[in-house]
């Protein structure tokens, strides 16, 4: 029997960020083990227009939660949602709602955070540090609580190559830049984001390293341990592979990709792509839980959850996967076919593909604005390029994180905790993994049927050939120009001319001396 299923049940877990990808698979993975879980709480901001029970509805109709229905058919009643806003004073939860967190709670799992890398400093420091501190806070007042488990992310330390288990200090004190955002006006912050920030990407990154140290300096007395992913991607196994509900990471690029929107990204081919599957970072988090709460670790324990290390997978070696997904065609084929560079370091390459794909769909756009439609085309374009600049830093550099207590923990499981939460990266098979991906954002993120694969293939031939056709066309019209402005450029086309003119003379005369 597995001890860390048995530890949950009856345990009362509070979830933030429960209504995200990584808190949905989360609480699935405990139902679905541990099916005499006591509740769930989970932080539930308010819609205008649907009250938080049909919230919960709405994440339990969707086909992640098939499985779990079967072994826990009453999983409705187990969720307790609560209106709460990371945003306000004590989330402005009800005094009802907080005496019942406070006196109830046995294990937090704070999954809470915007992951938007162009987040302003005011909302990024507001979700991944004040609101960390605030959890905290309530955390020291629940007598029943075992364990809080902050997620982080792999990429908090991104300035560095080499990154331990260990929580590296910010120039500026948590505290400073919390009471810092309280008064000063948002234009005097967005002057100083560069300054504060310093050799950190983004926002996110900066943030998610400020709100690592909250939980070092005011973590207590509490059995703590920060968890730290690096970029999450879809479901490896469970509870089917290929699940996916968001467009963060490769998921956006997948579909670009698909669409036939995106032909190639400015990358390191080479360089590795830190991917982690959502149900190993999962496995790994309620294994964690179990182990700070159970064995009760006299510091603050760090885990990575990286797959680098252990089993690394380059991003050129993906894009094909991704391409050979796409078109149906075996993986060898890929390496064979023009698109080939999916994943390219050339400037002038990339910027090509770009200025390329940016002229058809301003043409486009004004087709349809001569058939009285509204353009779509070319801010699609705007939203796609701006995604992938933002994701640029982490697509062409390497990091190498250590994972000693994520090996530790590994070997103090049992074999059938091992099994059934397995965070074993070095199982992964890459080339299945992605294939499953692919389909997965077709079938699950955009609603498709799998049936229309062939039509899709189609579609992506058209638009390879317009792509081609644009390009001959491109070429020849600059060529032109450079004829009729340069003398060496006319030299160079006649003897090119002369030489295909000769070339064939000779073909021809040496056909007919062997006929």
């Amino acid at each position: 029997m597995s001890m860390i299923a048995a530890y949950y049940s009856n345990k009362s877990v509070l979830i933030t960020g429960a209504t995200g990808f990584l808190g949905k698979v989360l609480m699935e993975k405990l139902f679905r083990t541990s099916p005499h879980l006591k509740v769930i709480y989970i932080l539930v901001r308010p819609k205008s227009g649907q009250t938080l029970q049909e919230r919960v509805f709405e994440i339990l109709n969707s086909k992640l939660f098939e499985k779990v229905k079967e072994v826990c058919p009453n999983v409705h009643e187990k969720i307790r949602p609560i209106s709460a806003d990371l945003n306000q004073r004590d989330f402005a939860i009800s005094k009802e709602d907080m005496q019942e967190l406070l006196s109830c709670t046995n294990i937090i799992f704070h999954c809470a955070a915007t992951v938007r890398f162009n987040a302003s400093l005011r909302e990024a420091v507001q979700l991944n540090v004040t609101a960390t501190q605030q959890l905290l806070l309530m955390a020291s007042q629940m007598p029943k609580l075992e364990a809080f488990i902050h997620i982080s992310t792999a990429f908090s330390n991104c300035n560095l190559s080499h990154i331990d288990e260990v929580i590296y200090p910010c120039p500026v004190e948590p505290r400073k830049i919390i009471d810092s955002m309280e008064w000063l006006d948002d234009s005097i912050i967005d002057e100083i984001t560069p300054k504060l920030i310093g050799d950190q990407p983004n926002t996110y990154t900066y943030t998610k390293a400020l709100g690592e140290m909250v939980v070092q300096q005011e973590g207590g007395n509490l059995n703590v341990a920060i968890i730290r992913p690096s970029i999450v991607g879809a479901t490896w196994q469970e509870p089917f592979p290929g699940w996916v509900d968001n467009l963060n990471g490769p998921s956006g690029l997948i579909i670009a990709t698909g669409k036939g929107f995106l032909r190639s990204i400015k990358a390191t081919p080479m360089a590795v792509a830190d991917l982690i599957p959502v149900d190993t970072v999962v496995n790994l988090t309620i294994a964690v839980g179990w182990y700070t709460a159970v064995h009760r670790p006299k510091s603050t324990l760090i885990y990575h959850s990286t797959s680098g290390n252990l089993n690394p997978c380059n991003w050129y070696k993906m894009g094909l996967q991704v391409l050979a997904t796409i078109e149906k065609i075996p993986f060898e084929s890929a390496f064979r076919r023009p698109n080939a560079d999916f994943t390219t370091n050339n400037f002038t390459t990339y910027y090509w593909n770009t200025v390329s794909h940016r002229v058809p769909a301003i043409i486009y756009d004004f087709y349809l604005r001569l058939t009285g439609r509204k353009p779509r085309m070319m801010k699609l374009m705007d939203r796609l390029l701006k995604t992938i600049s933002m994701m640029e830093y982490f697509i062409n550099h390497n990091w190498e994180w250590t994972t000693n207590n994520t090996e530790m923990l590994l070997s103090e499981l049992s074999p059938e905790d091992q099994r059934v939460f397995n965070f074993d990266v070095r199982q992964l098979n890459w080339l299945e993994y992605i294939e499953n991906y692919v389909l997965g954002v077709k079938k699950y993120l955009l609603k498709e049927d799998l049936a229309g694969i062939p039509k899709a293939k189609q579609h992506l031939k058209r638009l390879r050939n317009i792509h081609y056709l644009f390009n001959t066309a491109l070429f020849l019209i600059i060529w032109r120009l450079l004829i009729a402005r340069s003398q060496i450029a006319r030299n160079i086309w006649f003897f090119i001319v002369s030489f295909c003119y000769k070339f064939i003379s000779y073909f021809r005369a040496s056909s007919t001396l062997k006929a």
